[in-house]
């Protein structure tokens, strides 16, 4: 016997995944782990016995709720399933998955619908901070099409509007969780900062790469790859986040210099494989730490010094603009709020099927 799970498969930003209701799920956060890893087929390399799309991307997964917090309307719980380790970490969050938790939602039928686009106040359960999204809504039901393109994502759809509140110290505890605006490790200047992510962050000139990489090249660089995590793991103990070994956090990121104003390149790793684009939590740390006078990233950006900015950060496959909200009080970095523009599409609805030896379908 199989059991059958009722689902939507949705596109946010440019990562996809299946979307559970929390009641549909395990409550036991151990037995939700073997329920997601057998739904996505974690454990091979093309998660061939799952919906998983074999890449870090296409491997995530959102539950959502009616909320339990008196501020929002409703709670998101991210997965980020491995593809072929059978792990899965709770730790992080996703902005681009959580583009599409609005519009999962609405058709769920958890959040009424208004015209010309319904606004809702999202929890990130796994780190508590706070999303104002708006989505755009007519005659009960969510509009897909639109004018709006983002890089990494063939085509355009209705732009889903978010702002990150809060989102400072939001995993950590900490703006800066070492307590320094640069550390020296292995050698390597970073700056480990939690802003919508705990972050490593390093100039590519000292890994002896100009920044402009594309992913594939550096998924074959093995010897980065593994300073690159030796850094990470040595920054984590450092940032009082413990043994990461079998976690995607902190981030790591290298930054390089634009000509343009407030413009500046960025590779992203997730961590063991480079993002083919930019994740919406990273962007966010990548803009706060080009802002912040002091930072490895600082000297990089020629900013405007406009307030809310519009950060443009330069990815293997385009851009991603980070409106931020923010202040320098006595040569300090502020955040306020942090706003984006994403996309988000739903692909299929229905029941993916898992072993019953795995969950015989007690929520309990």
């Amino acid at each position: 016997m199989q059991t059958a799970i009722p689902f939507l498969f949705m596109r946010g930003g440019s990562s996809r995944g299946p979307f559970f209701q929390l009641k549909d799920v395990p409550a036991d956060r151990d037995k939700l782990s073997e329920v997601l890893i057998a739904a996505v087929g974690s454990g091979h390399p093309l998660n061939i016995d799952g919906i998983g799309g074999g890449n870090s991307v296409t491997t995530k997964v959102a539950i959502v709720s009616p909320s339990s917090d008196d501020w929002a309307d409703i709670d998101y719980l991210f997965a980020q399933v491995s593809v072929s380790d059978h792990l899965v970490d709770y730790k992080p969050t996703c902005g681009n998955m959580l583009t599409a938790v609005g519009p999962a939602a609405i058709e769920m039928g958890l959040v009424a619908v208004s015209a010309p686009y319904t606004e809702i106040k999202i929890r990130a359960v796994n780190t508590g901070a706070h999303v104002v999204v708006k989505v755009r809504t007519d005659n009960d039901q969510v509009i897909y099409e639109g004018d709006s393109q983002i890089d990494g994502v063939p085509g355009t759809a209705a732009p889903v509007e978010m702002c990150f509140l809060n989102v400072a110290g939001s995993s950590t505890g900490s703006f800066l969780p070492t307590g320094n605006l640069i550390d020296s490790i292995d050698g390597i200047e970073v700056t480990c900062m939690d802003v919508a992510m705990p972050m490593v962050i390093a100039r590519a000139e000292d890994f002896g790469l100009s920044g402009h990489e594309t992913a594939e090249q550096l998924d074959t660089d093995r010897a980065f790859f593994e300073r690159m995590e030796q850094i990470r793991l040595a920054a984590a103990v450092q940032m009082g986040m413990g043994d990461c070994a079998q976690s995607v956090t902190p981030k790591f990121a290298l930054v390089a210099a634009d000509e343009r104003v407030n413009h500046m390149t960025v590779r992203y790793f997730m961590p063991w494989k480079t993002h083919p684009t930019l994740a919406v939590t990273g962007s966010q740390c990548l803009a706060s730490c080009a802002l912040t006078p002091g930072t490895v990233a600082y000297p990089l950006m020629q900013s405007s010094g406009a307030t809310p900015i519009h950060v443009i950060l330069n990815h293997p496959m385009g851009s991603m603009e980070v409106i931020t909200d923010y202040q320098i009080r006595d040569n300090e970095f502020i955040h306020h709020s942090a706003g984006l523009v994403r996309t988000a599409r739903k692909l299929a609805a229905g029941q993916v099927f898992i072993p019953g030896k795995i969950w015989d379908g007690d929520a309990g």
